[in-house]
């Protein structure tokens, strides 16, 4: 029961997770940390930018925590028996840690914790509002931790041992049934071939599993590419844990060796954080904010439904998402591995978030079949009921950005902001040769797309000498032809291919030497708000 003087926080709302099983009120004495973020000191705008790119101290000091806001908060804390956690960067990620017994958490913010046990995990979990004072409503813009339930799903694919008993696999694929290094891809997309992303830092986002570095070693070794510096960053006590391939160790090592296979100049950087609301939220944050790392473009190959996070989960990352468009950080996204639906089974339509942030650049799926060192096909992934296909298609939280406002000639009657915006390569049958811990494999995904277009987007930052940053609202504006193999061929289940933008593949596959081209005078288009 909410205290007299505290109101609901907004989008804060939680259900039970299907098909979990109540177990009884979590032991009052445990201790749990919780993420606190508050709103910015002012409203980010971008368009005001005029695309200029912000440094860390600028943007801190214009949009970071109001010193007022955080002394509130901090006396909130003492009043309730929670300890603040000190955190470097708690201005510039409007993000103070509280730490505090079960008991007293629950008395703070008006919630009853339970533990719940699912086939995923056993969590701790509550339903309904958080509650704050009101005098804090103006104040906080989300809390994450309360809640421990996993939130995101891995969206890579091994190619399974029964492929040519799939049915519905699309017939290039099936006849194809061929794998490509990571290099091999980036060639068929005619990245640049005179830059290797030095001086450029790609982050990438991993809520679970890990890598050794003598499996990294010998990877890139077997490539005859020179191994990256990859470095690992804890976030909430997330770790580097690699445990077998059957494990989200694909997604790691996946992600690293295709983003430094095509930009081996370039450092990686990876961010552990538990695969939670809280931990995805912060591991984002602590990305977008590094001032160590300081990367320029950040990959994401996890995700889930809309329908699956809380508001406040979406509307707190889509406002890092700013963040980052304002520090010139391009984040990519993939689009989710179950078409349509995206995985929902209630036969309706899902996009997938956070491909689904109008501020990102989400990366759908398509099955390449190349021809004399040429592309010699490419459709939209889909490989029927018994696989995969590209995630793709409106979304119901996202109104549609002032860069997509030709979509509504094409697609009338959508008001959301469309999925994907750009592909490549993800059918797992024309799939990317991959070592995940020291056993080769082919494997597909969107997961894959995302770190090839992160790779990809270094190597430009590199050519051009500058932040492409928040590149949306640029390659929709850019003239014909815009630097990409449009994709007209195959659907991801409701949403069919076609001449231009489609919710299959977006924009299509990249020419990369084109994008170069094009993206040196870019079009004279302000970011959106």
């Amino acid at each position: 029961m909410a205290e007299p003087n505290k109101i609901p926080l907004p989008g804060s709302q939680r259900a039970a997770l299907p098909g979990a099983q109540m177990l009884g009120p979590t032991n009052p004495s445990q201790l749990v940390e919780v993420s606190v973020v508050l709103k910015q000191r002012r409203e980010l705008r971008l368009n005001q930018l005029q695309g200029k790119i912000m440094s860390h101290d600028e943007f801190a000091s214009a949009y970071g925590a109001d010193p007022e806001h955080l002394k509130r908060i901090h006396a909130f804390a003492e009043a309730n028996n929670l300890t603040v956690v000190p955190q470097p960067d708690e201005v510039a990620r409007r993000t103070v840690k509280l730490q505090g017994t079960v008991a007293n958490l629950e008395k703070a913010f008006s919630v009853t914790l339970n533990d719940y046990d699912h086939p995923r995990a056993r969590y701790r979990g509550r339903t309904g509002a958080i509650h704050v004072p009101a005098d804090l409503a103006d104040v906080i813009q989300g809390i994450f931790g309360l809640d421990n339930r996993p939130q995101a799903n891995p969206h890579f694919r091994y190619r399974g041992p029964s492929f040519f008993d799939r049915v519905g696999a699309s017939d290039a694929a099936a006849a194809a049934n061929v794998s490509y290094s990571p290099v091999q891809v980036a060639q068929l997309y005619s990245f640049p071939q005179d830059v290797t992303g030095a001086g450029q830092t790609i982050g990438i986002i991993e809520l679970d599993g890990g890598y050794t570095p003598a499996d990294i070693t010998s990877y890139f070794q077997s490539l005859n590419i020179t191994p990256p510096t990859v470095t690992s960053v804890s976030v909430d006590n997330g770790v580097n844990n690699p445990t077998t391939p059957d494990s989200a160790d694909g997604e790691v090592q996946l992600d690293i060796e295709v983003a430094g296979s095509v930009a081996p100049g370039a450092n990686i950087v990876v961010y552990f954080a538990p695969n939670t609301s809280q931990g995805f939220q912060d591991a984002l944050s602590t990305a977008i904010h590094d001032t160590v790392n300081n990367p320029s473009v950040v990959s994401i190959s996890w995700g889930n439904p809309e329908s699956n996070w809380t508001a406040q989960s979406m509307q707190t990352m889509d406002q890092v998402a700013q963040e980052a468009a304002a520090l010139g950080v391009t984040i990519t996204v993939a689009s989710g591995d179950s078409g349509s639906s995206d995985g929902a089974t209630d036969g309706s339509n899902n996009v997938d978030f956070p491909s689904s942030s109008p501020h990102v650049l989400g990366c759908g799926g398509t099955a390449l079949v190349s021809s004399n060192g040429a592309i010699g096909t490419e459709t939209v992934w889909n490989d029927g009921a018994n696989g995969g296909a590209s995630g793709g298609g409106f979304s119901t939280t996202f109104t549609q950005p002032s860069f997509q406002s030709s979509l509504s000639s094409t697609y009338p009657g959508q008001t959301g902001r469309g999925v994907p915006d750009v592909a490549g390569d993800a059918d797992p049958n024309t799939g990317y040769n991959i070592s995940v811990d020291g056993q080769p494999g082919v494997i597909g995904g969107t997961s894959a797309v995302a770190p090839l277009w992160a790779g990809l987007i270094a190597l430009l930052n590199q050519k051009l000498n500058k932040r492409l940053g928040y590149l949306n609202p640029i390659l929709y504006a850019l003239p014909a032809p815009n630097g990409f193999n449009d994709i007209t061929q195959g659907d991801n289940g409701t949403y069919s291919a076609g001449p231009g933008w489609d919710p299959t593949t977006g924009l299509g596959s990249p020419i990369g030497t084109a994008l170069a081209t094009l993206l040196a005078t870019p079009p004279a288009t302000p970011p959106a708000a």
